[in-house]
């Protein structure tokens, strides 16, 4: 359902490593907003929320709420540290267009 690259999961057990509370996993989500109507969403939780669904990797478990699943079907994340800037990449086979920030995308 949805790809992390090693650059990407290495990023987030940073992260992880570095919050000040337990984390349980990466939640994954869409919501309106953005230039192209829709915008992804990452936050590190404590806790599952019920009826979401699990994608296990090897150091975290991603979360996917069931109304934004069918949005993030195939969704690759990448982590991206340049010279230009740091930050998380969305290639996402369900968006008919995206923004030039690529945080945001319709479907």
């Amino acid at each position: 359902m949805i790809t992390l690259t090693d650059n990407a999961q290495k990023a987030l057990g940073r992260f992880i490593n570095g919050a000040e509370k337990p984390i349980a996993g990466l939640r994954i989500g869409v919501s309106g907003g953005g230039c192209s109507g829709l915008q992804y969403s990452m936050n590190l939780v404590e806790t599952k929320a019920d009826g979401d669904l699990e994608v296990a990797f090897p150091e975290l478990t991603v979360f996917v709420d069931p109304e934004s699943a069918p949005k993030l079907a195939g969704l690759t994340v990448d982590f991206i540290d340049s010279i230009d800037g740091s930050g998380f990449k969305f290639e996402n086979p369900n968006a008919t267009n995206s923004c030039g920030c690529g945080k945001s995308f319709a479907a």
